[in-house]
């Protein structure tokens, strides 16, 4: 983009369905509203683990941005990159830190080590970091040693595109709707082995989301035949926001087994559907829920069923909950309040 003031760099497609991917994609579209114009800088996919030919392919647009324009870079780069690559960029570089790359599920412990020993040392060289929530900003703090003035937290916006739309009636049996990435750290194998515990009750369970582990799907697949699962589970995989949206409308409960999130953004979606929501302890859940839900510690099936049972059975608590819910949802910000944190955090990088 010709005349732009600043550049956001992030891997893979801008339309995938992921939170953070949609998190980078509509803060690049309010700046550009609001009359920042925003070069889109497209990395490629297989960040944060890059073979060499993506290496250098990165390096080379990154390099190719005019001289000192600034940059924001998506954390699932900037915290794999080459500690001596991030020095060398020679431009301010703000980092969208959506959470630390170690602590994602499912690593090899030697991984995990290196990504958070390299994190660290790459943070070194930001001017600022965005992150989304106040549990990733004291988390650089007291684990990456992140001075507090260098943080900003910018929490996702919503819209509310259900409004005014015909209430749906719930379903029946009461839908269970999970959403989330098909990957390890969201839990879906939790959830599954949750409601193999709640068979003696009527409920239907559907889980979407975006395939990133195709060995995590087979295993969620045989457990859910192991359980006995087929005809009252359905893993749904990717929907339009169109089909995503029934599913909010006329759910029951929204369930998430995550094992660490950042922020969450499904379950700000839950909140504007006034969901009552079961999750983990995990992250920065408890930060969003605020209230709103049943927590319950990660990995722990027994723990998830009982709060599922929990709210299949006391209609008091669900209706308490989904108030609840309803309220948080009601003062979520827009889309247009995280744009404005950014130009807040750019305005020193540009020029007048």
């Amino acid at each position: 983009m010709t005349g732009a003031a600043v550049a956001f760099a992030l891997p893979g497609d801008i339309h995938t369905r992921s939170g953070g991917t949609i998190y980078d994609r509509r803060v690049i579209e309010g700046l550009r509203a609001s009359g920042h114009p925003v070069q889109h800088v497209a990395l490629p996919a297989s960040w944060p683990a890059p073979n060499a030919a993506d290496t250098r392919e990165t390096l080379a647009r990154l390099h190719a941005l005019p001289d000192g324009m600034p940059l924001i870079i998506d954390g699932l780069t900037f915290g794999a990159m080459h500690t001596r690559d991030v020095a060398g960029l020679n431009r301010p570089v703000i980092v969208m830190l959506h959470h630390p790359l170690g602590l994602e599920s499912g690593l090899a412990p030697a991984r995990a080590a290196d990504l958070i020993a390299r994190e660290t040392a790459n943070l070194e060289h930001a001017r600022h970091i965005i992150v989304p929530s106040a549990h990733i900003g004291g988390h650089l703090q007291d684990k990456f040693g992140v001075a507090a003035a260098r943080i900003t937290v910018a929490p996702p916006g919503f819209d509310r595109t259900d409004q005014g739309q015909p209430v749906l009636p719930r379903l029946d049996p009461p839908l269970i709707l999970t959403v989330g990435l098909i990957c390890q750290r969201k839990g879906h194998d939790v959830v599954l082995r949750a409601l193999g515990q709640l068979t003696d009750l009527s409920w239907q369970s559907v889980i979407v989301g975006m395939v990133q582990d195709m060995d995590y799907l087979q295993q969620l697949d045989d457990l859910r035949h192991a359980l006995a699962l087929q005809d009252r589970v359905l893993i749904a995989g990717e929907l339009s926001q169109g089909a995503l949206s029934q599913y909010y409308r006329c759910a029951h409960i929204f369930a998430l087994a995550t094992r660490y999130e950042g922020y969450g953004i499904v379950l700000g979606e839950a909140q504007l559907h006034s969901l009552p929501i079961v999750s983990c302890d995990s992250g920065a859940v408890g930060e969003t829920l605020n209230g709103a839900g049943l927590l319950v510690p990660p990995d722990d099936a027994d723990a998830f069923a009982h709060a599922l049972r929990k709210l299949l059975s006391d209609k008091a608590l669900y209706d308490d909950l989904s108030r609840k819910s309803h309220l948080a949802g009601t003062a979520l910000p827009r889309w247009d309040d995280t744009a404005r944190i950014f130009r807040q955090v750019l305005a020193p990088y540009l020029a007048p």
